[in-house]
């Protein structure tokens, strides 16, 4: 098994990268995100591999860290999501985006992925809804909230102000991020107004 490659970049194609280690080019599938996030040809490169293995294939897909490695490993346990819808969802949301839309349950997030449709978006948000705060990555100190807002069981409060903080033309995920930073400046005993008002401050920043 590959877990790990360490080399310099060969090439960049439409959907994957050769790496040269030692003088053997390894093929690595990757989202469009990660491509484009690869230096020039010619200079150095690590990525972080998932192997495939079939009876008819063995296929290396590379990512830019072990965390979206995770998710990927994740996504494919979904029914219906195979290595191309994977890819396709890495493509468009990078983990802690995907672990807040799976927390806010946003369907409609998630299925900006090409080749995902809406009930292939829920199943993901429906079957890995528990599994989104350990892989949240960057999103870990929101997740909580978010997903408090996603099963509709947080505080009025708080529900009011991310409702408030949503109409002025901010994205839910967005104001889910203002209003638990404007938690813990204001207090777990705020009000509604309260909470916008901190909540509009941090978004000015």
């Amino acid at each position: 098994m590959i877990g790990k490659l360490k080399g310099t970049l060969d090439e960049i194609d439409e959907d994957h990268c050769v790496v040269d280690v030692h003088g053997v080019g390894y093929v690595a599938y990757c989202s469009a995100r990660m491509l484009a996030s690869l230096p020039a040809p010619g200079e150095a490169v690590v990525l972080f591999i998932e192997t495939y293995v079939r009876e008819d294939m063995l296929r290396l897909y590379g990512f830019q860290s072990a965390l979206e490695r995770e998710w990927f490993r994740l996504l494919m346990t979904v029914q219906g999501v195979g290595a191309k819808v994977a890819l396709a969802v890495l493509s468009t949301l990078a983990p802690a985006d995907l672990a807040n839309a799976i927390a806010l349950r946003d369907i409609a997030m998630v299925s900006r992925a090409p080749g995902v449709g809406k009930k292939v978006a829920e199943r993901i948000v429906t079957e890995l809804k528990n599994k989104a705060p350990a892989y949240a990555g960057a999103a870990s100190g929101t997740i909580g909230l978010k997903q408090e807002l996603g099963e509709g069981v947080a505080p009025a409060p708080i529900t009011d102000a991310v409702s408030a903080l949503v109409n002025l033309g901010y994205s839910r995920d967005t104001a889910a991020n203002a209003v638990a930073a404007a938690l813990r400046t204001a207090g777990e005993d705020a009000d509604a107004s309260k909470l916008i008002r901190f909540g509009l401050k941090e978004l000015a920043r």
